[in-house]
């Protein structure tokens, strides 16, 4: 696996920089990995993961050879998984999707011999391949998930002179690992020649038919039969038409042609399926190529455009749509450096915007994965620190803040202790409520704050109260749970004992956020690194990676100071000289990620 040289020495120092060499705007890269290697078109299309129960984010990208699966929960250091040889060497055309634990490989290259069925349960560790036969399809040149039921389109069945093909088949996944064949587009319509790609939700099919224009079909389940909607086949420059992606909403499409090239990208008004119509064109350069674009949500869709890369606009208003970012994974040619020579179809081939961390996995024809991140649609991230010095005058601190010791207090007094939300994170995060829950929760009070719901700015912070009642003897406890955009976060739990001179503590429930130091940078054979004091008593294992995501050590690191600060120290006489990821773990759990340099 090779790092895309083209990155420069000081690119690879900032972990969100980018530089001349990748154009950007109001995007960031997080990493670039090309784990084929070499020159030349190697990659297609893409598609991404989350693992049901740990969360592990994982980007799927097709090769000219076969797929990877690429462990991205951690953007910056990406580590490939698995990998499982396809149907075909040395192709074009080869996509994806995944329904449950399941992933579903077609490939349209001549030399194609069927359809691969892999189990992704046995990940972090590998994938298990449960078929790989033509007793299905032998090509399928695009596929689409849809609830329990998986579509292909562009099918052929045989190697014989005359291929017999199908436009569009649908399967379904009641065993996900066996698909079952339910009906042919062609049963119901045969005057659809060709389905290029298919966007699907909830059985309403949005058919991109190739040269015969866009189609809509519903698919019946009572009955097994498809009905076609409507269709759009005169539009303004229209083309071959190629892939489409509809708002949350169901008011608007956004459509790309992909031949011939510098057809721009098109929004189309489709409340009323039976009459479609364009509102507006759109591209980044007069001679950008859009080729599969991906709503996200009422306001923003990502698209994948060749030679320019990744692009994203606002599509608000539809009949005025915007570019408001980019990044592109393709310097050698396009808009960016105005250099039109390239294939207009070289490039970047797709992407995938659905993770829940919000991070964006580009995959680019030629430089292979991108890990891409941008404020317009990131999410924040909620950290929580206690304040020691909220606990009032005459209390007696007895460790530092972040400990789980706070203070004393004592008996038939009313304390009141502060701490605050912060937003880490590099998007807006949207506080609906914040609780109190427990036994006790009747005789802890939240106090100032706005009204939920209320939105914390990228870096900003906000500073709570918890107020107890007179304490009398006994313990009393409670937790307080915040509720933002995205999860349920219980953050804290409070524990006063009014036993006479009790204590009051803070547990933290939560992956703590902090500041790690590297130290020398660059490191010869050793390297120091500083954690918060509450960290002294777990198990720390510190992780490195190379820039490739490959792990090249595994220690725990050895005590040499303590203050304030707990202070360790790394051996690396057996690390070559380059840049590395330092990634540090308590109970199992990446709590901190930095880069570092080894130069000797």
């Amino acid at each position: 696996m090779k790092i895309i040289y083209l990155l420069t020495f000081m690119l690879l120092l900032g972990v969100n920089s980018t530089n001349a060499q990748f154009a950007a705007s109001n995007f960031s890269l997080a990493s670039n990995i090309d784990p084929v290697g070499g020159a030349g078109i190697k990659y297609s299309a893409c598609w991404g993961w989350t693992q049901p129960g740990t969360g592990r984010e994982y980007a799927i990208a097709c090769s000219k050879d076969g797929t990877y699966w690429i462990d991205v929960t951690d953007p910056f250091t990406p580590t490939i998984a698995a990998y499982q040889a396809g149907t075909s060497t040395g192709g074009s055309w080869r996509e994806v999707k995944t329904y449950s634990t399941y992933c579903y490989v077609v490939s349209d290259d001549g030399g194609s011999t069927g359809f691969q069925v892999f189990d992704m349960s046995t990940l972090p560790a590998t994938v298990t391949l449960v078929s790989s036969n033509q007793t299905l399809f032998r090509r399928g040149h695009a596929c689409t998930v849809d609830g329990n039921k998986l579509y292909v389109s562009g099918i052929t069945y045989s190697a014989g002179a005359v291929p017999a093909t199908s436009a569009m088949d649908l399967y379904s996944l009641a065993t996900p690992s066996a698909p079952v064949l339910l009906r042919r587009l062609s049963q119901d319509y045969p005057v659809i020649g060709y389905v290029h790609d298919e966007h699907v939700r909830n059985d309403t099919i949005f058919a991109s038919c190739g040269n015969q224009g866009l189609y809509v079909f519903k698919y019946n389940s009572i009955g097994n039969t498809f009905t076609q909607l409507g269709s759009l086949t005169s539009y303004t420059m229209s083309g071959y038409n190629h892939f489409s992606s509809w708002t949350p909403n169901g008011q608007t499409l956004v459509m790309a042609d992909e031949v011939p090239a510098q057809l721009p990208l098109k929004i189309v008004n489709v409340s009323n399926i039976a009459n479609m119509t364009v509102t507006a064109i759109t591209n980044q350069f007069p001679q950008s190529t859009p080729h599969n674009p991906w709503v996200v949500n009422n306001q923003y869709c990502f698209l994948s455009s060749y030679m320019d890369g990744t692009q994203l606009f606002d599509i608000s208003s539809p009949a005025t749509p915007s570019l408001v970012g980019y990044f592109d994974t393709y310097p050698a040619g396009g808009g960016n450096n105005n250099n039109w020579a390239p294939s207009a179809y070289n490039g970047q081939w797709g992407l995938y915007a659905y993770f829940p961390s919000r991070n964006i996995f580009a995959l680019d024809r030629t430089n292979g994965v991108f890990m891409l991140r941008t404020h317009l649609y990131a999410k924040g991230e909620i950290n929580v620190i206690g304040n020691a010095n909220s606990i009032p005058a005459g209390a007696a601190i007895t460790s530092p803040t972040n400990s789980t010791n706070y203070g004393t207090v004592n008996a038939g007094s009313n304390l009141t202790h502060a701490f605050i939300v912060q937003n880490t994170g590099i998007g807006p995060l949207t506080i609906s409520s914040i609780n109190i829950t427990g036994a006790n929760a009747s005789e802890f009070t939240i106090i100032g704050g706005p009204a939920v719901p209320f939105t914390l700015a990228p870096n900003g912070a906000l500073a709570l109260s918890i107020q107890f009642a007179p304490l009398t003897n006994g313990t009393r406890s409670a937790q307080v749970t915040i509720n933002n955009d995205d999860v349920n976060e219980s953050v804290y739990d409070f524990v006063v004992d009014g036993n006479g001179n009790g204590t009051v503590g803070m547990k933290n429930n939560r992956r703590n956020n902090f500041n790690i130091s590297l130290f020398p940078d660059p490191a010869q054979n050793e390297l120091q690194f500083t954690i918060p004091f509450y960290l002294a008593s777990k198990d720390l294992i510190v992780k490195v990676y190379s820039i490739e995501g490959k792990l090249v050590a595994e220690k725990s690191g050895n005590d040499i100071a303590k203050a304030g600060n707990l202070i360790r120290s790394i051996n690396l006489n057996e690390l070559s000289n380059g840049l590395y990821y330092f990634n540090l773990f308590s109970n199992g759990q990446n709590v901190g990620t930095k880069k570092f340099i080894v130069s000797k």
